[in-house]
């Protein structure tokens, strides 16, 4: 059995949707399908219903989770004993915030590519809670939150700060300003959806403020939030790097932050799972790219 049907059908089973599955796995979304028939074929049974709203797992479905879970976790078992004796070897999934994946990653990952050609690395855009089921499903090997608090079970260390920037349009009446809560507690916000530990911590300090009318819209997508602040409608806080063009070109403007100026960088595994040398290498990789400083633009 080709266990990239494995690797597909968990994918499908976690999003619930064809698309959202071809776009985490970055394959069309043909094949995804065909993937799903292919293992449904194999198996002699149906996995999902389709449905209007999505793709529902089957009772099959169901029963089939922990299995493909234990299959897959045997073949990185395997791929790790075949590699033991050479330099490391073997394909790593990591699990990143969008921001770091879009800004941080790129270049450690070609760094990696060129060092230690052995190792095929793979980038999957996740949040902290998504993050944690990656890696509890064995789907991610390691991951990267901007979070102090993590899923308890996961084994975590601190890498460095992620600078955060508050930022608005030009034409923003609070532009050139330094405003103090009371004020930025009246104004709208345009932040990551909920669970992004930085947007959550602004916006429990806004609401926390008496007399609070804040207004905050959730994103998914921080490149859907910023340009709703790029576009005047709003404040935001991101990533530094994930704004800096934006601020070097002027189509944003930094406004002083009272707090909550930094989001801690934390790498995570499961220690249920047995890392692979290859799995060592790049969370070496990861530590070394931090300590050189890399925590600003």
């Amino acid at each position: 059995m080709d266990t990239r049907l494995l690797s597909t059908f968990l994918s499908l089973s976690r999003n619930g949707n064809f698309t959202a599955t071809a776009t985490e796995l970055h394959l069309a979304q043909s094949t995804v399908t065909v993937q799903i028939r292919t293992l449904e074929k194999q198996l002699g049974t149906r996995l999902f219903d389709r449905l209007p709203g999505g793709a529902e797992l089957t009772a099959a479905g169901r029963r089939l989770l922990r299995p493909a879970e234990d299959l897959l976790t045997a073949e990185a078992a395997l791929r790790t004993a075949a590699g033991a004796d050479g330099p490391p070897s073997g394909e790593v999934t990591l699990a990143a915030t969008e921001s770091l994946c879009a800004y941080r990653l790129p270049e450690l990952i070609t760094a990696l590519r060129r060092d230690q050609p052995r190792i095929e690395i793979h980038l999957l855009p996740a949040g902290t809670a998504l993050g944690a089921r990656l890696l509890h499903t064995g789907q991610a090997q390691l991951a990267l939150t901007l979070d102090a608090t993590p899923a308890p079970e996961l084994t975590t260390e601190p890498l460095g700060q992620e600078p955060l920037t508050l930022v608005c349009a030009p034409e923003h009446r609070l532009a050139g300003r330094t405003p103090r809560w009371s004020q930025l507690a009246r104004e709208s916000f345009f932040l990551l959806e909920q669970g992004c530990f930085y947007s959550d911590r602004l916006a429990h300090r806004l609401l926390s403020v008496q007399d609070a009318t804040p207004r905050l819209t959730r994103f998914g997508s921080i490149e859907a939030a910023r340009s709703c602040v790029a576009g005047g409608l709003g404040l935001g806080l991101f990533p530094t790097i994930a704004v800096h063009d934006l601020l070097a070109t002027g189509r944003l403007l930094a406004l002083p932050l009272p707090a909550h100026a930094e989001a801690p960088v934390l790498l995570a595994h499961d220690p249920r799972r047995s890392p692979s040398p290859a799995t060592h290498a790049v969370a070496a990789a990861l530590r070394a790219h931090w300590a050189r400083g890399r925590s600003t633009p």
